[in-house]
């Protein structure tokens, strides 16, 4: 029987300790520790919203971004590739179900990474695609076994596409090249392909609606929006857990010049209330996105476009306002919060790494945004969702 959402979060509470533990040794590392995959494994948190075709349970991706922000208390690089790789088992429901059986015949507990900017050189030739180049950012490369790639394919009707490809293990190399400063423990090494054949099944254009393979409705909500979602969740977990360390520092602290509580500080009370405002209004907000493109799959086989644009959005400057709050929290923290083996460094390190991927970016979504509102306003319709 499938474990149900409450259950997946409690199991994500329970291994949050651990996760902490091992935070540490996986920046060393600069990868996931094996027994935090294997943890991840047997908790079933990758078949959330994988097919129920192919063995997973099939919920929402809500449900796993649920689980996800518990997972960023105890380590958010962890969180991170927890989040995109279980995506990535929700992402062969938008395609040909034949994507889905080369992926899992062999392994019923593969698992790919993924770098979807568009790097690589694509050739369309019979049957499929050609690729080469290389690829950057792949979180989580060196626990899987495949690999989805992004490619712009040549311009049709004055239009270039966007359009990613999935290549098992042995048709690529990782280049062990992650030496950063936050998510040091993701493993996002670059990835590189020389021609390797990608058949036509195993491909989907990242702007188009689902191939219609699977009945779930959580197979057509859109691409863009979903992935945005999850890294955006994983900074709303981040911020969570800073705004619980902020709090536990004020309890515990006193002022080494007057000797008063820390906690009594008017100052420290007004941020500690603002913080925690914006914090939970964000989860709110992150929620309310969900709702709405659920809504807007009610009325339509696919998500209107202006609501794609307005949901990314919204999804952004969630994500954006969270590193505000955690930055906020971590000057306020002290110089202890400095120290490595203190939690607030690394949240404040690794979700500003977050929102520097670019799907969340706040330039190209905040102009994407007006373009399609100004757009709406000039043509009397003054409405977007």
């Amino acid at each position: 029987m499938n474990p149900t959402e409450s259950e997946l979060i409690e199991r994500a509470r329970a291994l949050v300790p651990k996760l902490s533990e091992r935070a540490a040794s996986a920046e060393t590392l600069g990868r996931l520790p094996e027994e935090t995959v294997q943890d991840f494994q047997d908790a079933g948190f990758y078949d959330i919203a994988k097919p129920s075709a192919f063995g997973g349970y099939e919920l929402s991706p809500e449900v796993l971004f649920r689980v996800s922000m518990e997972l960023a208390w105890g380590c958010p690089s962890s969180a991170w590739c927890l989040c995109l790789i279980g995506v990535h088992n929700w992402e062969p429901g938008l395609m040909d179900s034949r994507a889905g059986e080369d992926l899992w015949a062999d392994d019923p507990h593969a698992l790919y990474s993924s770098s979807y900017a568009p790097f690589g050189e694509v050739t369309v030739v019979e049957g499929g695609y050609r690729l080469s180049g290389r690829w950057q950012w792949s979180s989580g490369s060196d626990h899987c076994s495949w690999v989805m790639l992004g490619g712009m394919l040549p311009e049709t009707q004055g239009r270039a596409e966007q359009i990613a490809l999935l290549l098992p293990r042995t048709d690529y190399q990782i280049i062990d090249n992650w030496n950063v400063s936050g998510l040091k423990g993701t493993g996002s090494h670059d990835v590189l392909v020389d021609n390797a054949f990608v058949p036509e099944h195993r491909s989907h254009r990242l702007l188009a609606p689902s191939q219609g393979a699977f009945d779930s409705p959580i197979y057509d909500l859109p691409f863009g929006n979903i992935f945005a979602l999850c890294l955006c969740a994983v900074t709303q977990g981040i911020a969570e857990a800073a705004l619980h360390c902020y709090t536990e520092y004020l309890g515990d602290r006193v002022h080494k010049y007057d000797g008063q509580a820390m906690s009594l500080d008017p100052f420290q009370q007004r941020r500690l209330s603002e913080v925690a405002a914006d914090v939970q209004a964000n989860r709110l907000r992150f929620h309310q996105v969900f709702r709405v493109l659920e809504q807007a799959l009610k009325t339509a086989r696919n998500v209107p476009v202006d609501v794609q644009v307005a949901q990314s959005w919204e999804t952004q400057s969630i994500a954006h306002r969270n590193a505000d709050l955690v930055t906020i929290l971590m000057r306020a923290s002290g110089g202890g919060s400095f120290r490595l083996d203190h939690p607030m460094q690394r949240y404040f390190r690794d979700i500003n790494a977050a929102v520097s991927h670019a799907f969340l970016s706040v330039d190209r979504g905040s102009l994407q945004y007006a373009k399609m509102r100004l757009a709406g306003s000039s043509s009397g319709t003054g409405r977007v969702k």
